[in-house]
């Protein structure tokens, strides 16, 4: 995450069908000095397309979403060279194991609930 190395501002992508959710998130990232978000989507087809051009440094990923899923489109993202060093980190309400693991399996770096506090997440 060569930005975080540099402290230059750490660019954020959100993916999630609930336009709420999406607002949510980025106005606590954008509270950051550090943060920018740099792209919404509101599926993963969506969010695969955004970081061709956008190359976000971190992406909030839900898991469940109309058109593709977020596994699917995390592992799409982590496919492609220039994203090589993006960190996904999948968001669901749902805690189950299952979800977990295949976050996981699918290159995710993290798993968070979306009731996480602002300032663990």
């Amino acid at each position: 995450m060569e930005n975080m190395e540099n402290n230059e501002v750490i660019r954020v992508a959100i993916a999630d069908d609930q336009e709420l959710v999406r607002a949510g998130f980025a106005m606590v990232i954008n509270s950051q000095q550090d943060m920018q978000v740099v792209s919404q989507a509101a599926n993963g087809k969506q969010i695969v397309e955004f970081t061709e051009k956008d190359y976000p440094d971190i992406i909030l990923m839900d898991v469940r979403m109309p058109v593709m899923d977020g596994l699917e489109a995390t592992r799409k993202i982590l496919q492609q060279k220039t994203n090589a060093n993006t960190r996904i980190i999948i968001l669901t309400t749902f805690d189950l194991d299952e979800y977990v693991m295949a976050a996981i399996h699918a290159g995710a770096s993290g798993f968070l609930l979306k009731d996480t506090e602002p300032e663990t997440l």
